[in-house]
């Protein structure tokens, strides 16, 4: 028998590295047709329902809210959201991204709920209404951290010292570390989480490539099949009494009619600033609220690297990332004023769907956050799609996370992986943004409060709420060693990738940076990039 042919030498060498990121349909900067954007933007709409719903449904109850309220709150949440995301990619970075309610002030908020001074509110109503006021006045004073890193240009100076081999920690676990909302939420109610689940694997990835006929249709609309086909699904298993006798719990996550957000929501409504009232202000609050707001910097800032991927556009400059950062801070500053009982950051699953679609357009989302503002206003309606049953939010949820968690991995192609020094970093990195988050998340499981346990609920916030973080613990590591370890020698600078990034660190240094990432209406003139 004779013996295999050697291997051409082209065969044997690596993939090369690339700048931008090749297969994608439709660049920032190009928008496709008219009718198939303003149906992908209804995709991105419809994917962060599940942010928008989850959060509001967690937090409104525990502060005396009712049905009512919630549906408020959503709507509320929903509106800032869209206005948010107009201003990010006209004004901001200016790259595809959908700014809407983030899992990180969750827990300051809870404290603000928990807090002493509202004990003696025996109304609901009139307790839900004062710890709304307290978040607001907290938000109020945690917008300004944002706010002034992000237009002072102090957030670029930090940014600059960001290598591949950093980055790659950082974004890898804003997507792998939301891991906690992908399968376990799924397994709340499987026979309908998971159907999603399958489906969205069979549409996005094997469908496209196994059908000769509109492949594209099939993987570049995967949420809309997928979503209306398990929708229906479970609409059926609950007329048909599928649920009639099991545990409260599985009937609110299986269940289409257990939300409670259709009869609750008024048919015509425009959140409005302080509708809920006048802002109220705590000290110990808004300090811990100002740390959880430095942690959605660092979380936004691999975020927006993960965009910049999968829009197919070059790195993004660090001038660039800083006042994304200073209009996100001006975000959470309308969610203080209108009152959603929470802080803004990029979604992450709205990069996953980037990636599911290979469409990065910058019109797409911004057409997106038109069906928010829309939506929002009209609340019947949007509360209609907000009732979707939350494990079929979980089953896409594993898809688009994965896919930003790969992004972050992807950047290792810049770095030299037989150096020992970029194997310490990395592994090291990973495993503490791991470690650490879970030592703090399990002894809060079991004690019912974190290892930092004083009498000061802030400052006990301002310690467990970041190091709970999984990717800030794993930034803070990879940033620190990468910038302390070695650097006299001089292949230090090659093995992590530093010079692959020379080029995008001022805005003026690649052509291709500023039609990616200029202003609108030329006002780069009056709002130079540096």
């Amino acid at each position: 028998m004779a013996a295999a042919p050697p291997p051409k030498a082209d065969e044997l060498q690596p993939h090369p590295p690339k700048e931008q990121l090749p297969g994608v349909s439709f660049c920032i900067t190009s928008p496709p047709p008219w009718p198939e954007a303003m149906i992908l933007g209804f995709q991105h709409f419809i994917v962060m329902l599940g942010t928008t719903v989850i959060i509001p449904s967690a937090l409104v109850p525990q502060m005396g809210g009712g049905n009512e309220e919630k549906a408020r709150v959503i709507q509320t949440l929903l509106f800032v959201a869209g206005l948010n995301t107009l201003l990010q990619t006209f004004f901001g970075t200016c790259l595809p991204v959908v700014m809407g309610g983030s899992y990180t002030f969750v827990a300051p908020t809870i404290s603000i709920i928990l807090a002493g001074r509202y004990n003696d509110v025996v109304d609901p109503h009139e307790k839900f209404l004062r710890t709304m006021r307290g978040t607001q006045g907290a938000l109020i004073i945690a917008s300004t951290i944002q706010i002034i890193l992000g237009f002072s240009g102090l957030w670029r100076n930090v940014v600059k010292l960001l290598s591949p081999l950093s980055a790659v920690p950082l974004v890898s676990l804003v997507g792998f570390g939301l891991y906690e909302l992908g399968f376990p939420a799924v397994a709340k109610c499987v026979e309908v989480g998971l159907p999603e689940l399958i489906l969205m694997v069979v549409f996005a990835e094997y469908l496209p490539h196994v059908l000769n006929s509109g492949k594209g249709v099939f993987g570049r609309f995967s949420v809309l099949f997928t979503v209306s086909i398990v929708w229906l699904y479970a609409y059926i298993l609950t007329i048909s009494g599928a649920y009639k006798n099991v545990r409260p719990k599985t009937q609110v996550h299986c269940r289409v009619d257990r939300s409670g957000l259709i009869a609750g929501a008024p048919w015509i409504s425009v959140p409005y600033p302080f509708q809920w009232g006048g802002p109220t202000f705590d000290a110990g609050e808004a300090f811990a609220m100002m740390m959880t707001s430095f942690i959605a910097i660092v979380e936004s800032t691999g975020a927006f690297i993960a965009a910049s991927r999968y829009a197919s556009a070059t790195m993004i400059p660090p001038t660039i990332i800083s006042r994304g950062i200073g209009w996100q801070g001006i975000g959470i500053l309308l969610d203080s004023f209108f009152g959603t009982a929470n802080g803004t950051s990029v979604s992450v699953e709205n990069i996953g769907l980037l990636a599911v679609t290979h469409v990065g357009s910058r019109r797409v989302v911004q057409i997106s956050a038109g069906f928010m503002i829309f939506f929002a206003v009209l609340g019947k309606f949007g509360a209609l799609f907000a009732s979707i049953p939350l494990p079929i939010f979980a089953g896409m949820y594993c898809i688009f996370f994965a896919y930003v968690g790969a992004c972050g991995i992807s950047f290792l192609q810049f770095c030299n992986l037989n150096s020992f020094r970029t194997k310490f970093i990395l592994g090291f990195a990973f495993f503490m943004g791991i470690s650490v988050p879970q030592y703090f998340n399990e002894y809060t499981s079991v004690s019912g409060h974190g290892p930092v346990h004083t009498g000061a609920r802030w400052f006990n916030d301002m310690i467990n709420v970041p190091f709970s973080n999984k990717p800030f613990v794993a930034a803070l590591v990879a940033y620190f060693l990468d910038n302390t370890m070695h650097l006299h020698q001089s292949a230090v600078r090659k093995d992590r990738g530093y010079h692959w990034w020379d080029k995008f660190r001022s805005f003026k240094k690649d052509a291709r940076s500023q039609e990616f990432y200029s202003l609108p209406f030329n006002l780069n003139k009056f709002f130079p990039s540096v």
